[in-house]
């Protein structure tokens, strides 16, 4: 078993897809243990950290990465499977923004009412017992809920020599903040340069759907990814899989049209796995699909739609590879 390890010092971190040469070289097959920061950068570590203060725009929401997956050209697809995700530290973050979120006006929403407060929520995060506490910052309530980590921010380079920032998701993957994207999930990106160029980031112990407010509890991760590389086989848009499903997605403005692309990409390739007709896969996923919200707050929206495995005979999506790559990272995960 290959097993790379790589934990980027701060100024290593990057801000974009694209314009930045490779921090490493991955084999196809390969483990991948990284180390995340969180959106903040680390910066915002108490109430008083207001991120307008602490942080530098553009310099938010920093990936690990890029990683070379060797022999990746475009029109392939690279395959990564979250072995694990584990929060890094006993503490999270959270904030509203004057400008930013989806219930507050915006550069593009413009109102005449005074924009939001800039708070911050700082969580306790219980590994142990597998629990964040809410604490309101104006009362005395406070509130356990379930630990679901994920990852925010996943993409690869986009083509055409084009650099996209971290907080904008799009074909390339990017900020799409689904909380599908936890551990035991494989995700699907097309490769638009050679090395594909992925990059990981934007932990998160959970999120709401839609990520209301803007932000998630934000956290610095310990992750494992099992790498593989699909060959020949193109991917339009992020693809999801996890044992009991196939999922989509689509990321644009307005809302509508991030779920109609979710929604066709779903069509379009449960008929290619399944050889249905086209208008007959539309009318199964009409009538047993879910459509979750990723994010309606970041500059573009997404979505995701989501059906099960079962509906379809349970296809072999991707020559198997969530299977491959769900028994490498048990192997990997027993052998620790």
């Amino acid at each position: 078993m290959n097993v790379v390890s790589y934990r980027p010092t701060p100024e290593e971190l990057s801000y974009t897809f694209g314009g930045r040469p490779p921090v490493a070289t991955i084999a196809p097959g390969t483990i991948l243990e990284i180390y995340t920061e969180d959106c903040f950068g680390g910066r915002v570590r108490g109430p008083a950290d207001l991120p307008s203060r602490v942080c530098e725009f553009p310099y938010l929401n920093p990936v690990t990465g890029p990683f070379h997956v060797a022999g990746a050209e475009p029109g392939d697809t690279i395959a990564l499977h979250f072995v694990s995700i584990e929060p890094a530290r006993d503490w999270a973050v959270s904030t509203t923004f004057p400008h930013f979120g989806a219930l507050t006006t915006t550069h593009t929403t413009a109102m005449l009412h005074p924009p939001l407060d800039e708070v911050v929520w700082m969580y306790d995060v219980d590994v142990e017992k597998g629990v964040v506490r809410y604490h309101a910052r104006r009362g005395d309530f406070s509130v356990e809920m379930p630990l679901d980590p994920m990852h925010g921010t996943v993409g690869v380079a986009p083509a055409a020599s084009e650099s996209r920032m971290t907080i904008t998701p799009d074909a390339h993957g990017g900020n799409m903040d689904t909380p599908e994207l936890r551990a035991g999930v494989t995700l699907y990106l097309g490769v638009n340069v050679e090395g594909g160029l992925f990059s990981v980031g934007d932990g998160h112990c959970r999120q709401g759907h839609g990520e209301v407010c803007g932000t998630a509890v934000e956290a610095a991760m310990n992750t494992v990814v099992a790498v593989e590389l699909v060959k020949g086989v193109g991917t339009p848009w992020p693809r999801l899989e996890d044992d009991d499903h196939l999922m989509s997605t689509g990321s644009a403005r307005p809302l509508e049209d991030a779920y109609r692309i979710s929604q066709h990409d779903l069509v379009t390739w449960t008929a290619s796995l399944t050889g249905l007709d086209t208008l007959d896969a539309y009318q199964l996923i009409s009538q047993g699909g879910e459509a979750p919200v990723g994010n309606v707050v970041d500059t573009n929206y997404t979505m995701v739609a989501k059906l099960p495995k079962a509906y379809l005979g349970c296809p072999d999506a991707y020559e198997s590879a969530h299977s491959r790559l769900r028994a490498l990272g048990e192997r990997y995960l027993s052998s620790r």
